[in-house]
């Protein structure tokens, strides 16, 4: 058990089952805040992350869903059409990986914004071996050597279709690769001209220290929303003092804390979620009480809780840029919605003293997958 207090959990916005409002905490939260889009970019805000000069879009979009872990791969126009439609409504942030397929992802995003590759920053990601025959959602193991960095990145601008990649992540630290030598491996790469900025995924406090000591570090990706609040206690203090901006995956708990995912609700054995204690029928039900708090909220705000559960991240701080995935138009722009909501001092108080009352069933990852984070 997790006390939302200390820790909590977070997610893409993926749902196993055709949306009915009738489903959801919607009803509590109507009428749908609506923004219009009148021209590209128009109501988005923009964000920088830390004290580097990257500013991307305030919200990004997380891509994984596409190609990958979510059940099988979504139709190819379809999601191309689908980043266009994030494109023309102001995402500017697009996040992917090598082992989302794998590659296929970063085909499909490379592909898709080639038409628009000066109006957007795409993170990638290295740090899986992907030689053996199981590539399945956490099946691979790492590898951060040096000379892998450099192979991964080679393949990654294949891929993506582009000279430079504008953000370049470790996936998950290499526990038998010093991270002063990953980061110089980065930096490297930087001074080659075939990167442009380096982060972290999952990465603990110490960790990150050592690496910006080496190379400076753009933005730390992990798991934070309201019911995963475990980088408050040591990774968002650490990110402040050295000025580094904060990617949060997974800020609707997987699709969780939108409110269309009930205790009945069943996932494919394809559906990384299947594998995951935080989503068996028991913490599914144990957990409605978080999405009952969302929807007060939500009813308070004109908004919906999705939008709320974004909004409390970014109310955070100025330097966290949460990202979304989702593989439906009405749910990006759902999304987008959030960036024009605004929580007041109160409202952040009401949800924090609120959310600090309510125990959080079941881990977020098996044993084996949470021990590869935080290292």
């Amino acid at each position: 058990m997790t006390c939302l207090a200390n820790f909590g959990e977070s997610g893409k916005n993926f749902i196993a089952t055709d949306w009915k409002p009738k489903d959801t905490m919607l009803e509590l939260a109507l009428p749908l805040r609506q923004t219009e889009f009148r021209s590209e970019g128009e109501t988005m805000q923009k964000r920088k992350l830390g004290k580097s000069n990257l500013e991307v879009s305030a919200l990004g979009l997380g891509c994984m869903g596409m190609s990958f872990s979510y059940g099988p791969a979504k139709d190819k126009q379809e999601m191309t059409a689908l980043l266009h439609a994030a494109v023309e409504r102001g995402i500017t942030f697009f996040d992917t990986a090598e082992v989302y397929g794998p590659f296929t992802n970063e085909e499909l995003v490379g592909e898709a914004l080639a038409p628009v590759r000066s109006k957007v920053a795409i993170a990638t990601k290295f740090g899986f071996d992907l030689s053996g025959g199981d590539n399945r959602p956490g099946a691979a193991g790492v590898n951060s050597r040096p000379e892998h960095i450099k192979q991964a990145v080679e393949g990654s601008l294949k891929r993506l279709k582009v000279e430079t990649i504008d953000l370049l992540y470790q996936h998950r630290v290499d526990p038998n690769v010093p991270i002063e030598d990953v980061a110089g491996a980065v930096k490297e790469l930087i001074r080659a001209g075939k990167v442009k900025h380096f982060g972290l995924s999952e990465a603990g406090a110490r960790t990150i220290r050592r690496a910006h000591a080496v190379q400076p570090v753009t933005a730390v990706q992990s798991e934070y929303s309201l019911w995963w609040r475990k980088p408050e206690q040591e990774v968002l203090p650490t990110l402040e003092e050295l000025g580094i901006g904060f990617v949060p995956y997974s800020p609707l708990g997987k699709g969780f804390l939108t409110g269309a995912i009930k205790e009945d609700t069943t996932f494919a054995s394809n559906d990384f979620r299947s594998t995951l204690p935080r989503f068996t029928p028991e913490a599914l039900k144990a957990n409605q009480a978080l999405i009952d708090l969302l929807g007060t909220i939500a009813k308070r705000k004109r908004a919906t809780p999705a939008q709320i559960a974004l909004a409390w991240l970014l109310a955070q701080k100025p330097w966290i840029v949460p990202i979304p995935g989702t593989t439906k138009l009405n749910r990006l722009e759902e999304n987008i919605g959030a960036v024009a909501v605004k929580l007041t001092p109160d409202d952040l108080h009401d949800i924090n003293s609120a959310a600090s009352k309510i125990t959080v069933e079941g881990a977020r990852y098996p044993e084996r997958l949470e021990k590869m984070t935080g290292l």
